[in-house]
This record gives structure tokens, sequence and C-alpha cells, in this order.
């Protein structure tokens, strides 16, 4: 047994010194990566401080680190994730790392991380770098504004909207919290109302809170101190428990009702001229066995046994803050054997608006050379006719402010959406008056190309889809969406269309790189440029291809948004669009072989490649409404002119309309109710001629859609998906 014990201790003894080997061996390898981590950041600190040696944390709480060379403080760094994480496009903040110096001015703004998908893979990293940088050109007092002080960022707008605002914003509460600057974010001091005045005496003053009151006893004194090494150090005889410790009456004199009813007149306005501006007096007035003076302040110049604290400050009083009261002039007072006035100055920030607390200090002796002692707090608020509150500070969200400055976008996209809903709304009259439908149309087509594409870089994405899509799954917010008043406008719209007459709506009149293809093309056929055109049987097939692509860029996000946001690339709108073809020659490539192909192919990337398109088609199925006509036992059998001339090959052999891929041009209710071409109303047209003539009426006009046209009612042929 003896040799079995050894061999266990020693085997345990080998084992435990191999464990010790191993943290001794871990230890310098964790040291050596924290001392790395941090010899990483202070380089990136040297870039707006080049003196410093090394970061210490600074006091507050907020997570702020001071830069020292040697003794010397050179500023302060902090990450704005951990002051101000403000959702940027992408729904997540853009963590940077900011310096100011003692001053206040900024020395360093710094990107250290960011999701925006439009840095991601477009505009170059290093522009973002360069209009942060800019940042320290100004103090956290200035207020920078971007176009005027600041380049934008071409494509990136709410980006840099953000990032400004950002370094701003937890610039100013960094300094706030340092005592650089006044917090931006405190509520303006409340005025007294100097015409205000009603004579009243002791009762009214006391009633209506504008003297208030603290009384105690010996016996609610001696409980405070129950547990401390003051119960029964030194005691004397015990006084009474209920007889009076302390009977304390104080206000604030600035308010007229209160001060000039107390002192008259004369006294009140020579207190008033005595102060200086931000200076404000309350009078304390006391009976009882405890005097709130005390005689400490006639040694040490202060008044030990008061204190005023308001706003987690507090405020004590020197001698030079006390003022004597010979008596008060306040009829039905009672005598009070102190009575004396404290002038609260202007460094305290005092706001006579606020409720403040007096405090009343016990001292008593627990030992040769030690003392205890308990507070006693009373409450005071001004009543509120005695004062002036100004509007609360509310800090404007950023989306506001962003919705402010495009207040013209705004009302230029209202403007437009509004006439494209009348044409909706409409469209039965519209499309009777081709001369008026048509310019009608191209114009609308450069405006959403123009304005809302190249002005406004309100191009909508599937990237925007996904993101949505992604918000739900984790953590939704309106303010990412918000951010972008446009796309926000434009989103809504669309899901309201959506749900009334399906995706053609945006497709065919709001996609900027939709109209681009459409403008294009229309040039194309005015110039007789020869159309390819696929067979139908492949055409339908061909449709599948964008759903196959939505499908792959939204599994891919539901493991990487980023990875999804990559690969999105196959939307040549940012490159077309947003960065206006100014961008690395392969993009350019791929979105002008895509507009070239246009030429000769009506919107060939929104009928077969578009997982945007796709993203829209699904939810349309869903829609309310389906106005678009056509002729039963006509249209499709035997007529196939509809078909043919459908430019984005929306309408089936059968004369059947397939809403998933309808664009709403509109050009077949054009044809519908064309009694020179559509066959079923040349044929109405005649007959109706003919019957003219039979009657002896002579020429008339033939108008299809009046009551007196044979055969004018006509029925709906249901949506390709419709039985």
């Amino acid at each position: 047994m003896i040799p079995t014990t050894r061999s266990a201790l020693s085997s345990l003894a080998v084992r435990i010194l191999a464990l010790f080997s191993l943290i001794c061996l871990a230890l310098p390898a964790q040291a050596f990566e924290f001392s790395h981590v941090e010899e990483d950041l202070l380089n990136q600190v040297r870039q707006g401080f080049p003196q410093a040696d090394r970061l210490t944390e600074a006091e507050g709480e907020l997570p702020v680190q001071k830069v020292m060379a040697g003794e010397e403080l050179l500023g302060y760094v902090f990450e704005t994730a951990d002051i101000a994480p403000i959702p940027a496009y992408s729904g997540k903040p853009v963590d940077m790392l900011v310096g100011i110096d003692p001053t206040g001015q900024l020395t360093l703004a710094k990107v250290l991380k960011h999701s925006e998908p439009i840095m991601l893979v477009g505009i170059p990293e290093e522009k973002l770098q360069d209009f942060a940088s800019a940042h320290t050109n100004f103090s956290v007092r200035d207020n920078p504004k971007i176009g005027d002080n600041l380049d934008a960022i071409s494509g990136a707008t709410v980006t840099v909207i953000v990032v400004n605002d950002t370094i701003m914003r937890s610039a100013r509460q960094v300094a706030a919290s340092l005592g650089i600057i006044e917090d931006p974010s405190a509520q303006p001091a409340a005025t007294v109302k100097q015409d205000v005045f009603n004579e009243a005496d002791w009762e009214t003053l006391t009633g209506d809170g504008s003297i208030r009151h603290l009384h105690l006893t010996h016996g609610e004194v001696d409980e405070a101190f129950v547990g401390t090494a003051a119960e029964n150090y030194m005691r004397g005889t015990p006084q009474p428990e209920d007889k009076t410790f302390i009977d304390l009456y104080y206000t604030y004199l600035n308010a007229p009702t209160i001060g000039r009813n107390l002192l008259g007149e004369p006294r009140y306005n020579a207190l008033m001229e005595s102060l200086e501006p931000g200076e404000h007096a309350v009078a304390l007035m006391a009976n009882g066995d405890y005097s709130f003076k005390g005689s400490g302040y006639v040694r040490g110049g202060i008044f030990d046994r008061i204190e005023i604290t308001q706003g987690g400050r507090t405020i004590t009083f020197h001698d030079l803050d006390h003022q004597r009261v010979g008596s008060f002039s306040l009829d039905g007072m009672p005598r009070m054997t102190e009575k004396d006035i404290f002038i609260i100055r202007e460094a305290a920030n005092f706001d006579p608006g606020r409720p403040w607390q007096l405090d009343l200090l016990v001292r008593r002796a627990s030992g040769p050379l030690d003392t205890e002692f308990t507070r006693f707090s009373a409450d005071y608020s001004i009543p509120d006719a005695y004062v002036e509150r100004p509007e609360p500070v509310v800090e404007r969200p950023i989306w506001v402010q962003v919705w402010y400055d495009k207040a013209f976008q705004i009302a230029v996209l209202g403007a437009g959406l509004m006439v494209l809903t009348g044409v909706m709304m409409f469209q039965d009259v519209l499309v009777r008056h081709p001369r008026i439908l048509t310019p009608l149309r191209i114009g609308f087509l450069c405006y959403t190309l123009f304005f809302i594409g190249w002005y406004a870089l309100a191009q909508l994405s599937v990237v925007n889809i996904l993101t949505f899509t992604h918000s739900l799954i984790t953590e939704f917010s309106w303010t990412s969406f918000l951010i972008d008043p446009m796309m926000f406008i434009l989103w809504g719209f669309v899901a309201v269309s959506l749900l009334l007459w399906g995706r053609g709506v945006y497709c065919g009149w709001l996609c900027p790189f939709g109209a681009l293809q459409d403008l294009v093309n229309k040039a194309a056929r005015k110039l007789k440029v020869k159309q390819i055109e696929i067979p139908f049987g492949v055409h339908e097939r061909l449709w599948a291809i964008k759903y196959i692509i939505l499908l792959v860029l939204f599994a891919v996000s539901l493991n990487s948004l980023g990875s999804a946001e990559k690969l999105a690339e196959v939307e040549p709108f940012k490159t077309a669009i947003t960065l206006r073809f100014q961008r690395d020659w392969p993009f350019v490539l791929y979105a002008l072989g895509l507009v070239v192909i246009s030429v000769f192919n009506h919107k060939f990337y929104c009928r077969y490649v578009c997982p945007l398109g796709a993203g829209l088609a699904i939810p349309s199925r869903l829609r309310l409404f389906d106005w678009l006509k056509r002729h039963r036992g006509s249209c499709g059998t035997p007529c196939q002119i509809c078909a043919q001339e459908c430019e984005v090959k929306a309408i089936h052999p059968d004369g059947r309309i397939n809403a998933n891929e309808c664009h709403y041009c509109l050009d077949c209710q054009v044809l519908y109710w064309d009694d020179q071409r559509c066959p079923p109303m040349v044929k109405r047209r005649k007959r109706f001629e003919k019957a003219a003539r039979v009657s002896g009426k002579g020429p008339q006009s033939f108008d299809p859609a009046t009551a007196g046209a044979q055969g004018a009612t006509l029925q709906r042929i249901p949506a390709h998906q419709e039985e």
C-alpha cells in the first residue's frame, strides 16, 4: 500500500507541476498580447498626439483615457461607440477613435469599424477616413455643417451625416463631463418673475409653500445617532424626547412676493441691487436649542452646519456669503432667535426653478478627537407662479435633422408621387389620350432618372430588403430607416402601391436604373435599332433567374449580412445611379454592358436578373386591384397585337397579363382603346359608323367609352395567376 500511495502522490505532483508550468508560460503570452494591444492603441493615438507616451484612465463616469507625455496632460481619447452609438445607414453605429485637447479642440478622428454597405463595396475607405479627419479643424464648441464647412461624400450622404453627428455629439459629451464646456443637454435656468407680487402674511406664505419648515425634536436626533460611536459617548442628562431641538424655517428671497413681504420693500430692493447677475439669496430663521450657524464660521470662515444641494451639486457658505437680519417685516410671523440671509454665488449654477434641499448637519463627539455627524434634509420647490421656466431642452434625433435638411428633396419627391398617384387613379382616362400620356410618361422617366436617381440618390436596392428582414430577426429600430427620408418615403409609397396595383408601379415608373434602360431603349427604337427578342418559352423560363438570385442573397444574409451586401453587387444600381459611373472600371463595364444590352432588348436586366424586382413581385401577389383591361374572347385568341407590342413581354400568348412581370407602362391599355389598331375596337367602330349611316345621322365620331357604343361595357380578363 505504501509504494502505491507514494506513486499516486508522485503522479499528482507531476500533474500539478505541469499545470503550473503551463500557467507560467501562458501568463507572459497574455501579457505580451495585452501589451501589444495597448501599444497599437497608443500608435493610433499618436496620430493626433505625436508626443504621447502613455494612456491613463480619466476620472468620471464616461470611458475616457488621458493622453500623457511624462507628467503633462496632452488631452483625452475615447471611442464613440462607448459615448454616442448612433445607428448609421446599416443600422449599426460607426465606431471612431476621437481625441480632444484640454481646451476642447479636436485633434483626432479616426474610423475604427463600420458596417456601411456603400463603403464596404463602392466608395474607397480613404474617403470616409478623410472626412472624419477633417473634423480636427474644429472645436467642440463649433457646429460644422456638411456642404458648408465639410465636404460631403457623393453616394454616402446618410453615412457622413451620422459620422459628423457622432464625432461632435460624443466630443461635446466628453468635454462637458470633464468640465471643459457646459453640459449641452442641460436645461436653461428658470428666471424669477419680477412683475409678480402679491401682499401676503406669514400664514399665507407658509401655507402655499413659499416658506418651508423643518422641525426636529431631541428624540429624533438621538435616534439618528443610535448604533454609532457617538450614541452614548460623554452624554450628559438626556433632554426630553419631545423637546424642540430646532424649529427651522427657510425660503428663497429673490421672488418679490416672498422677499418684499419678508424684508420690506426698501431692504428687498437693497438686497437685490447688491446681488451680482446669477446670484440668489435664501433666508433661514429658527428657534430651539440648536443653532444652524454654530460658531465654526467665526474661526474658519465656513458655516459647517448648513448646506444646499441641487442636482448632485453641494453649495456651502462662507462668512462673506452671510448677512445678519435684525428683524423681518412680515405680519403674523412668530419671534425667531436666529434670522440670517445667505447668498448663493453665480459659480454654483443655482436654478431657482428646480427643486433643492436644505441640509442641516448635526455633529456629536465619538472620541477624544473624533466626531460623528448626521444629516437632516428638507426639500424646497418654489411655487410655479413666481418663476418662468424655459422649454425643456430636447435633443433632436439625427433623423429629424436629416429630414429638415432635405426638405426641398422631400417636397419635390412628394409632388412627383402625387402626380404618379393621379396617373394610376385616372389611368382609364389617360390611356384614351396617348398624346398626353406618352410625353407625360417620358417626362416622368426623366424625373425618376435625374432627380430621384442621380440627384437624390434614392435608388432602392435588394440590400434594403435584406437589411429590413435582418432587423426584424435581430433588433428592429425605426431610426435606421427614418435616417434617409427619400428612401423611407419611397419604400412607404412602394408598400402601398404593391397592395393596390402590384410591382409594376415601382419597376415601370420609379426605378432610376429601370428608367435609364427604358429611355435608352426608346431612343434606340426611335433610331430604328433592330430589337432582339427571345422566344416566349425561353423568356418565361429566364424569369426564374432573378428569383434564384434573391434566394441565394437571402440565404447568405442569414449567415452574414455583410457578405450578402457584397454579393448584391449583381445590382448595377450603386455604380450607375449612386456613384454615377465614377467607380473602378470592372463595375463600370458591368453597368454599361447592361445599359448597352437594353439598346437591343428592352430592360433585359429588369426582366431576368434583378433580385429587387423578384423581392417586390412576391408580396405583390396580394394586390387588391387589377385595373388592366382585356377583351374577353379576343385578346390572345386570336389577336396577339398586345402580346407582341408589350416591351417586357408580360402578356402571355393566351392574352393574360402576368402581374408579377408587368411594369405598368400602360401601352396595352392605350392599344385596348385604339379603334384603329385593336381588332375588337375596330369592329365596334365600324358597326357604329354603319349604324350611323343607316340611320341617316351622317358621320359621327366613335367613342368606345360612351354608353351609346354597343359593347362598350367590357369585362376584365383575370391576370395570369388567377383562375
